[in-house]
């Protein structure tokens, strides 16, 4: 109920294809389709470049998922985001590496995405000011799967840690050619390829790999049993990574809209920045750019063929080095 009236929410499908001039057409669609809101897109690389086009026709935007923190520097009051973004992740994955795996020599891989790129730079700067070094910064296209020349030339700097910033399409088989090299350094990354697809890919080469997600792992997540539940029943499906931050996104566009009485973009969307609630993700308060505010990090480790939760850093949790003592 908005305003006194029942309002049903109808939604409005589209496919950006991971392409950010395909992001750009579909946000333009949805634009001249009068939406009240957007919650999307899925990738850093689409976010971007569509949130230009949601600005100036004053949509509200609320990504689930894309975590480059150049989304919400660009000063659009339309652009909000309901998970850490990478400078978080990065921090976390940075000092996890230099200070509970004692990594002193880092090699780093990104995918040339907006995703890959910008959680690899934030790792390296946060590993860097740690005191570790980084022996290289090899960059790979987001469609390859064969690293053998740039894994034996990182092979040949002998790193404690290779960090690669992208998808689990790429980690797995990467993996795979690292233990194929007798690469002895464990492969670390971000939500890219903490999935299911990644052991699978990966395969025995699994084992060990570490990467992080943003957020609590699900299961603590607050009513995430019930959540859980309802989502299985209705999709019959085990739950998706973003399943419950696309879902808070929902929730803060409507709570928005309810507060203002109204579901028109420019009258509910000065009643975003001023969220405060309990999400199924955890505590959602915006800061002055859009981002969450006390976002978490969770660290994870591939053991028997899936992910156990290793350290929460951020949020209510403690420092990755403190926390992996615990």
């Amino acid at each position: 109920e908005i305003g006194g009236k029942k309002v049903k929410l109808e939604l409005v499908s589209e496919d950006d294809q991971a392409d950010a001039k395909t992001a750009t057409t579909v946000a333009q669609r949805l634009v001249d389709a009068k939406v009240a809101g957007v919650v999307g897109h899925l990738n850093s690389g689409t976010t971007i470049p569509a949130s230009k086009i949601y600005n100036d026709a004053g949509i509200p935007q609320i990504s689930p998922s894309a975590t480059n923190p150049d989304y919400t520097r660009a000063g659009f009051k339309t652009a909000y985001r309901v998970i850490a973004n990478d400078v978080a992740q990065g921090k976390a994955l940075g000092g996890f590496a230099v200070d509970t795996l004692k990594a002193k020599n880092i090699a780093v891989i990104d995918d040339k995405t907006a995703y890959g790129q910008g959680l690899a730079t934030e790792f390296e700067n946060a590993a860097k000011a740690k005191g570790a070094t980084i022996v290289t910064h090899e960059s790979t296209q987001s469609d390859k799967t064969d690293f053998k020349a740039i894994l034996t030339n990182i092979k040949a700097k002998k790193p404690d840690i290779v960090f690669f910033g992208g998808m689990d399409a790429q980690a797995g088989p990467m993996a795979q050619q690292m233990k194929q090299l007798g690469i002895s350094a464990r492969l670390l990354g971000g939500d890219g390829f903490q999935s299911p697809k990644f052991i699978e890919l990966a395969g025995d080469a699994a084992e060990g790999q570490y990467a992080s997600s943003p957020g609590m792992p699900k299961e603590q997540l607050p009513g995430f049993a019930e959540f859980n539940a309802a989502y299985k029943k209705k999709f019959n499906s085990e739950i998706q990574i973003y399943a419950p931050y696309t879902y808070d996104a929902v929730k803060v566009m409507v709570e928005a809209m309810k507060r203002a009485g109204s579901a028109e973009p420019a009258k509910y969307l000065p009643e975003l920045a001023k969220t405060d609630m309990q999400g199924k993700s955890g505590p959602i308060k915006f800061d002055d750019k859009g981002d969450i505010v006390g976002g978490s990090v969770t660290i994870y480790q591939a053991k028997g063929g899936k992910w156990e939760v290793l350290t929460t850093v951020g949020g209510a949790a403690a420092p990755a080095s403190e926390a992996a003592k615990q």
